[in-house]
This record gives structure tokens, sequence and C-alpha cells, in this order.
């Protein structure tokens, strides 16, 4: 499916979509810990969508069998949760969607266990995140899907951290993946071009080596082929005419 033009009505119910999505993520970062396992972290996520009225977009979605990926250092999306405990110092990257009325909000943010003194880490998950918030600063009416790869690639470029490249960002709303994709690198004026009122999620996956990745074992989690830590953000946005409005705010 291509991203459509949304509704009055749709925009609505995305905004009410990405609130319950932001008030889980908050909820999972004060959940973070050393000693909590990931399946944990996704039962507690389970727990508060339902409180607040919505509906996990991940659960069985293409077969993938939980509510939240939760991917640890090496790993850079898909993870399934499971009985592994965090240690202090982990890269914890925390991708969740919800729907609600039938409209997908999608994100993610990767959190840093307890401290570290690692500079590098804190660079990496610093730069991956002010990367994602350049691409969704050139949004606007008109704007291609290459003008924000450009945006994503020269943030990330200038502290020299790998790309991920065989994974991209994509548009969003009726269903959880739906096209245009939008790459985290590219010529600016190239791609596809988004219109006002289509919703896509912007997703920078970057990595302290190589952009070279592999699928684990378990057919879901993809990880880094050289071994270095990885990073993921995204956010769900609204085109508008002049710029963009995000669908989803984590403090």
């Amino acid at each position: 499916m291509y991203n459509r033009v949304k509704t009055t009505e749709e925009v609505a119910n995305l905004r009410i979509s990405g609130r319950m999505l932001a008030t889980v993520l908050e909820q999972l970062k004060l959940a973070m810990r050393e000693g909590v396992t990931t399946k944990e972290l996704a039962q507690k996520a389970a727990v508060e969508l339902r409180k607040l009225g919505g509906k996990p977009a991940f659960l069985g979605y293409q077969g993938f069998p939980d509510v939240l990926c939760v991917s640890v250092n090496d790993e850079v999306v898909h993870g399934i949760p499971g009985d592994r405990i965090l240690k202090k110092g982990d890269i914890v990257g925390l991708d969740f969607g919800v729907n609600y009325n039938g409209m997908i909000t999608d994100s993610a943010i990767s959190v840093i266990v307890g401290t570290t003194g690692d500079q590098r880490l804190k660079t990496l998950l610093t730069t991956t995140e002010r990367a994602m918030l350049a691409g969704i600063g050139v949004v606007r009416n008109g704007v291609t899907t290459g003008d924000i790869g450009a945006a994503v690639q020269a943030v990330l470029d200038k502290e020299h951290l790998g790309i991920v490249r065989d994974l991209v960002g994509h548009g969003v709303g009726h269903d959880l993946h739906e096209d245009p994709n939008v790459p985290n690198y590219g010529r600016a004026g190239s791609g596809d071009i988004l219109k006002t009122g289509m919703t896509i999620a912007i997703e920078p996956m970057a990595t302290l080596g190589g952009d070279d990745v592999y699928i684990d074992q378990d057919k879901w989690t993809i990880k880094t082929r050289d071994g270095s830590m990885a990073a993921h953000f995204e956010h769900t946005i609204l085109v508008t005419k002049d710029s963009t409005i995000i669908l989803i705010v984590v403090n």
C-alpha cells in the first residue's frame, strides 16, 4: 500500500495513537535498569497500552511473536523479548507500535542501561537521534525521500558512524509498513515526493562499525555483521504544507 493523505478524523486518531505510544515508551524508560529481562519490558508495554485503550501493532505482524521489539547492543532491530537480563552499559533499542481506531504509529528509542563512561557509546545515541531530527527538519509538502536521506546521512557521516543501508524508514498509518521507503542516506532531490497529509516513519539505524547486517537464527533479530554496537531512533510524523508535526514525542 502506498501512503495515503489522511482525513481530519484519521489525523485525530493518529495523534491519540502517538500519545499512547509516547506514554508507553516513557514508562519503559523508567523501568529500564540492571536485572530486568527483555520479556519483562514487553509485558509492561502490553499492560500499559491496555490501560490506555490501544492495541499493539507489532503482535502477530508477519508472525512477530510479541508486542515490543527489544534489541540489545549489536542487535539493530527486531529483537524478540525473552529471558535476557539487562546489564549496566547495555544499549537497548525499544521499538513499539500502536493501533488506535485503525490508525498506526511507530516509534523507537535507544537507551543505555544505568551509566557509562564510554563517550563513544553516548555519541552513538545522541548522533543517531540528531540524525532523525535532521531528517524530520527538512520535511514539508513537496520534499523527496532523497532530501530526508541526505539530511540523515550528513549527520551520521560527520561522526563517522556506520549507516545501516539494508533497513529504511517507511510510510505508516493504515498499515505498519507502507510505501514509500525512506532510506537513511541518499541524494537531495531524488526519490518519492511527499504530500501534505501523508504520514511516514523516519528511523535512522547507526553503528560504531560497518553497515553490514544479518538475520539471527530466530529469523527476526537483525544484528551487525562485525559485532559493533548499534542505535535506533524513530518517530512517526505528519507532513504539512510548510513543515512537519511529530506525532510521538518522548522526553
